[in-house]
């Protein structure tokens, strides 16, 4: 195991955050890329033009901590930037979720054993990297059990010990522009590896990560906003009552979440939408009679299709997985999480004026982290508008609507829940294709 190989330890602290997970690790990456391409997977139709690798990288080889990763290249990987993708949870898986049922080149089939080309695969675009993150989560683990009792600095840390690791491993990249990409409770993951990239590209003599932007999909940022958002969203879709909405927003003060008052807390009880997915509150449930593919065309049992064709033995060991037999979970049972504030805003408020592009995007029918959510957090952010808010475009139809504030953009996808790649894919394709190329949306029919 690469734990095992020879290893240095870099010469700096951090002296930004200057805590427990510094100094960083960096291991000896030889004859690593290799080992960790794959061939194929198992059930992949023919026809590939671009590479894939998977495997672990170890941030911490005393507790023998090591995080899974899976590289999709694009076609022109040459030429094209390095993404990272992370899903949140936290604890949600960013390859079964991210790259197997949202943007990655493949999607399984229902017999959970073949795979179907994604045309919309984002790796049309860039070299996406999408990593397993924090341990416990996917593939990743560690030997030491107390570190699944983990949090938000701790995962910031390693995954920035990956990256630099990772880097080593494929030093090609080393000085390609790269982008964090994610979704969800990434909403902290996203901002604060950000941060701390940014922090120590300042302070070390190690790789320096050539960090040019952040989008973020409806985005877990901040407590006050998510509450107050997500009940006014459900109220303005016909989810709840006027006199619940009404004795909610009278009564609750979500600022001072640990002493509702027992007022609140009733109304709170009352709240019930029935049974629908949250995660998109238009489409159908896997197993009802009407689970075929939603309007989207996205299939409502995929997770189910991920779990099996992940957990067959053959997958397993195309992708490197060194630990079999290990059950995969869409989201972890295991970790225990230590640390999270209630707002990552300042820290983005600090990314917008570091000159790096920070996007926020949102799917307009996700009623888990609502549209409404961001942007009553962006109200907060305090910044001025430059392109006021308009439709945009693409394949002749309205996208969603999109915002240029100074220093931040603000986009939604129209008819997308909370998994955009997954159910608008070529809308979500041409946003990424916007993001990267540091333009807003296209305005027009074209």
């Amino acid at each position: 195991m690469e734990a095992q190989r020879s290893r240095r330890l870099s010469t700096f602290r951090n002296e930004v955050t200057n805590n427990e997970y510094f100094p960083v690790f960096v291991g000896s990456q030889d004859g690593l890329k290799e080992a960790d391409k794959v061939e194929s997977l198992p059930g992949q139709p023919d026809g590939a033009t671009f590479e894939q690798y998977s495997g672990y990288v170890t941030v911490d080889p005393v507790a023998g901590r090591a995080l899974f990763y899976y590289f999709a290249q694009s076609e022109n990987s040459s030429s094209q930037p390095l993404v990272l993708w992370l899903n949140g949870g936290p604890g949600c898986s960013s390859f079964g979720n991210g790259a197997m049922m949202e943007l990655g080149p493949y999607r399984v089939n229902s017999d959970g054993k073949t795979l179907s080309v994604n045309k919309y695969a984002w790796n049309n675009e860039a070299n996406m990297l999408f990593l397993e993150s924090p341990a416990g989560v996917g593939f990743s683990y560690s030997n030491t059990t107390s570190d699944y009792s983990t949090g938000d600095t701790k995962t910031a840390a390693d995954a920035y010990t990956f990256l630099i690791n990772w880097l080593e491993r494929f030093p090609e990249y080393q000085t390609r522009d790269f982008y964090i990409t994610g979704e969800s409770y990434a909403g902290h993951y996203i901002p604060q590896l950000a941060q701390l990239i940014l922090q120590n590209n300042k302070i070390t003599n190690q790789t320096v990560i050539n960090l040019k932007g952040i989008a973020i999909g409806n985005a877990y940022i901040d407590q006050l906003t998510q509450y107050t958002g997500s009940y006014d969203f459900m109220w303005s879709h016909a989810l709840l009552s006027d006199e619940i909405h009404e004795g909610i927003t009278v009564n609750c003060n979500f600022s001072a979440i640990q002493n509702l008052t027992p007022a609140c807390i009733d109304f709170l009880q009352q709240v019930d939408a029935g049974n629908i997915f949250g995660y998109d509150i238009y489409a159908p449930l896997c197993g009802s009679p009407s689970s075929s593919p939603s309007t989207s065309g996205f299939d409502p049992c995929t997770d189910t299709y991920i779990y099996k064709y992940l957990n067959t033995q053959l997958v397993q060991t195309s992708l490197h997985v060194t630990i079999p037999p290990f059950s995969w979970e869409s989201c972890s049972d295991i970790i225990s999480w230590t640390d999270s504030p209630t707002t990552v805003l300042p820290v983005i408020k600090e990314l917008m004026s570091s000159g790096i592009s920070v996007w926020l995007y949102s799917g307009d029918t996700d009623g888990a982290v609502p549209v409404t959510t961001t942007r009553y957090a962006i109200n907060y952010l305090q910044t001025s508008v430059k392109t006021p808010w308009y439709p945009w475009y693409t394949q002749a139809e309205v996208g969603g609507y999109a915002v240029g504030y100074e220093n931040l953009t603000f986009v939604t996808v129209r008819g997308s829940g909370h998994f955009v790649p997954s159910y608008q894919p070529s809308r979500a394709l041409a946003l990424f294709s916007s993001f990267l190329a540091g333009e807003l949306p296209p305005s027009n029919e074209n």
